[in-house]
């Protein structure tokens, strides 16, 4: 047998048709991305609320005042890359230099002043933006009207939903929030399980959410609108999923939401919490028509079940000096009436 070349189909692309593939491909690329980030919605720097607003201003000026720096320094980098390049020949080639005044001042002096404003800028909006102080105003050009009270929101963080309640309506939902456009609101958050962090983009910044303690945050929506709330610290399994939707309404819009959480046949108490607690995903919206008295003290306090003493009244016996149950009287308990939360 003899050896015969089998001939092949086919073309070979010469190096010119090799690059103008590879750009044709890198345009390609480029003009998708573009396409992707312009259906992007940039929501933390176009917010609907007045606070969110501040904090997208603060982050557009300590960027403007940090470019100061990182501008020049880019700009330098390439001039100094085109002018010095080794194939230049005719520039002055010093290695024996090695200080200038002048520029030693530009240098330190200008990264300096820049510190010094950051660090002004950044403690007056710090103080400004506090999460736990009241609104000093609903808008750039509204000032808080004095009549009106903040709207109290209880906000409770678990595996893997949320619970909103509304003391002042005495209503209670689950992963659905509700609120009044240019109503400061005032939301007090704590967590059943694991560390947690509530964040509404549109509305204010993130906070945490802790298990036995109350962390608080103020905000407000200025336009009406469904915004998108969300667990921002990664905390499990269902953690992709623990989202809830912010409704923006108008006093009637509010009003008739209220009635609707009002007339469900449900009602929040110790033991309908109890049930609510234990680990779920992507759970359907709910609402509870009546909050059982002293929940959410006994949601901060980590004592909802019948067996379990309330960590208030632990640390006031702890004050007291101690002593267990023995230890009760002292605190102005009775050991009777406390001793079914002991499990004794």
């Amino acid at each position: 047998m003899t050896d015969q070349k089998v001939p092949t189909v086919g073309f070979t692309m010469s190096y010119p048709d090799r690059r103008l593939k590879s750009r044709l491909w890198r345009a390609a690329l480029l003009v998708s991305s573009l396409s992707a980030l312009a259906g992007c919605k940039l929501t933390v720097m176009n917010p609907a609320g007045d606070v969110a607003s501040q904090q997208a201003d603060l982050i557009i000026y300590a960027t403007v005042l940090m470019l100061i720096v990182i501008v020049p320094v880019i700009a330098l980098t390439v001039f100094f890359a085109m002018r010095y390049r080794a194939s230049e020949k005719e520039r002055t080639y010093e290695p024996e230099w090695d200080h200038s005044v002048s520029l030693e001042i530009v240098i330190w002096s200008v990264p300096l002043a820049i510190i010094i404003m950051l660090a002004g800028l950044t403690w007056v909006a710090t103080h400004r933006l506090d999460p736990y102080a009241d609104l000093t105003r609903i808008s750039a050009t509204q000032p808080i009207d004095e009549n009106v009270t903040p709207l109290q929101v209880q906000v409770v963080a678990m595996d893997w939903k949320w619970l909103f309640i509304y003391p002042e309506y005495n209503i209670a939902t689950v992963n659905e929030m509700a609120t009044i456009v240019d109503r400061p609101v005032e939301l007090k958050l704590t967590a059943t399980t694991v560390m947690n962090a509530f964040y509404v983009p549109d509305m204010v910044g993130m906070i945490y959410a802790m298990a036995g303690m109350e962390t608080e945050l103020n905000g407000v929506l200025n336009s009406e609108g469904t915004y998108e709330g969300f667990a921002s610290h990664y905390n499990g399994a269902g953690f992709s999923k623990m989202r809830f939707d912010v409704q923006a309404l108008d006093e009637a819009g509010f009003a008739a939401w209220v009635a609707d959480a009002q007339s469900v046949p449900q009602d929040l108490t110790r033991a309908t919490f109890e049930q609510l607690e234990q680990p779920s995903i992507d759970d359907d919206v709910a609402y509870y028509a009546s909050v059982e008295d002293g929940l959410w003290r006994r949601i901060v306090n980590m004592c909802v079940g019948e067996d379990t003493m309330c960590m208030d009244e632990m640390m006031m016996i702890d004050a007291m000096g101690g002593g267990g149950l023995e230890g009760m009287p002292d605190a102005g308990m009775d050991h009777g009436d406390n001793a079914a939360m002991t499990g004794h």
